[in-house]
């Protein structure tokens, strides 16, 4: 099984985004739908394997995360991302099935800009939500 999943889209003219989720299914079907987006998409199934690919020299306009995962969580990468001073521009996406205020406010205490939970929309939506953040923030 691979540890990262790359479906860059040198077309891809919306940004660059870097999902970060311990299940290659939903992994690979995010990096899939965000390509067909027209974003650059990178995956990395592990906090260390995406702290890799930043300090690699992909930089992304986005990051979404997952909070739960099995060897470091989403509050992790961000402890990290905040310390190590990795993509400071990067818009940071929770995109996770915790639908829990405490977590919601622990995220957004270590830098996420954007809190999502996954069961509560389709991945079409997710695209649109990112793609409405990344140039938001780029007109800003």
């Amino acid at each position: 099984m691979a540890d990262t999943t790359d479906t860059s889209n040198p077309l891809g003219t919306k940004g660059k985004v870097l999902l970060v989720d311990d299940d290659k299914f939903l992994l690979d079907m995010y990096c899939m739908k965000f390509t067909q987006g027209g974003f650059n998409a990178h995956g990395a199934l592990s906090v260390s394997k995406a702290l890799d690919v930043i300090r690699g020299g992909f930089v992304p306009d986005a990051i979404l995360f997952d909070i739960v995962m099995p060897e470091e969580t989403g509050f992790s990468l961000l402890e990290r991302l905040g310390t190590e001073k990795l993509a400071p521009k990067a818009i940071k996406v929770a995109l996770t099935n915790q639908d829990d205020a405490e977590e919601k406010k622990r995220a957004e205490s270590l830098g996420a800009d954007v809190y999502l939970v996954k069961a509560t929309l389709i991945p079409s939506e997710v695209v649109n939500r990112v793609g409405e953040e990344i140039a938001r923030h780029h007109a800003a």
